[in-house]
């Protein structure tokens, strides 16, 4: 047990030096293509984080035997929740840092337009992934549908206004190595920091899973509440980090376009592979996610702002979940 908690904070370290990595190649390569904020966080961000996530439960749905469609569900419903919940709640921390650090301000500096996109696609396919539990028998469809609004998500915000970044930093590999900075390196640093965050990742889930094991947890439990904190703890660090270097519209942005991705692609696949059966404890963790973001949304359109203390809601839905599950 001691060897499995050290091997745990290892992973961590991975995931948080190799975070930090993957923003600093990230905003290099957007800066030389001229790539907004908006694809730039939505969009490369957010599908690069998320890979961690996507790639456990379809791995579980394919390979794995007992459970396997318990814990791929689950793991599919989970990322959404998390984010919604302990995802956001990072910003929200962010943002609570740097005021009493008197390094930014307590409202969160953000793209209304791409904020109401992300936030508003979201909504839309989720609530159809949902829906799809009660139509078994044309279930194919619907995992069609979700991936064709990612599609519309990704002309859309390719082809929306959004500011482009100024990067006025140098790529981590020139300043370690002094590797010639330009692209190529700008890419290959890109590659081996998210490689890190896969490898940082999975060894957390493991670690994670033999501890939870020990102690008795169900499968379904891991993979709503455990294995996601694990998997996406490079969106949680990366919106950490941007929203402390006062970069809020990188910060949501990942965390927004995250759960675009994570309600359309890996849901078309477990709508696809498996019998697509939500228990309650799974339709609850929905439920949730859905609340917030239609909380979140409302606040955006009647306020047109968000500040540190929105963030709030998302931790009191995650105790209550924790309560009601637990």
């Amino acid at each position: 047990m001691i060897l499995n908690l050290f091997f745990l904070i290892i992973s961590i370290a991975f995931i948080v030096v190799a975070s930090e990595m993957f923003t600093n190649s990230l905003e290099y390569i957007g800066s030389k293509l001229k790539l907004s904020q908006a694809v730039i966080g939505s969009i490369l961000a957010a599908i690069g984080t998320a890979l961690p996530e996507t790639i456990l439960p379809i791995v579980a749905i394919l390979f794995l035997k007992n459970s396997a469609h318990e814990i791929g569900i689950g793991a599919i419903l989970g990322a959404p929740f998390m984010l919604s919940t302990l995802g956001f709640l990072m910003i929200g921390i962010g943002v609570v840092i740097r005021h009493l650090l008197k390094k930014g301000s307590f409202r969160l500096k953000i793209e209304e337009k791409t904020t109401k996109r992300d936030l508003t696609f979201f909504l839309i396919s989720y609530i159809i992934a949902i829906l799809a539990t009660q139509f078994n028998h044309i279930k194919g469809i619907f995992a069609f549908v979700v991936i064709g609004i990612y599609i519309v998500y990704l002309y859309l915000t390719f082809n929306g206004r959004s500011s482009e970044l100024e990067f006025k930093d140098n790529l981590y590999f020139f300043k370690l190595f002094k590797i010639k900075e330009n692209l190529l390196s700008g890419f290959f640093q890109l590659i081996v920091s998210l490689a890190t965050i896969i490898f940082g990742a999975y060894a957390f889930v493991n670690g994670l899973s033999t501890i939870s094991q020990h102690f008795g947890f169900n499968p379904l439990i891991f993979s709503l509440l455990i294995s996601p904190i694990a998997t996406e703890l490079p969106e949680k660090i990366n919106s950490l980090t941007w929203t402390l270097k006062n970069k809020d519209i990188l910060a949501f942005g990942n965390i927004s376009g995250a759960m675009v991705f994570q309600s359309t692609f890996p849901v078309s696949v477990g709508i696809l592979l498996t019998n697509w059966t939500i228990t309650q404890n799974a339709l609850l963790s929905a439920y949730i996610a859905l609340f917030n973001i239609a909380l979140m949304l409302l606040w955006v359109c009647l306020l047109k702002k968000i500040n540190g203390l929105v963030f709030s809601i998302n931790l009191i839905t995650y105790i209550y979940y924790i309560i009601k599950v637990v």
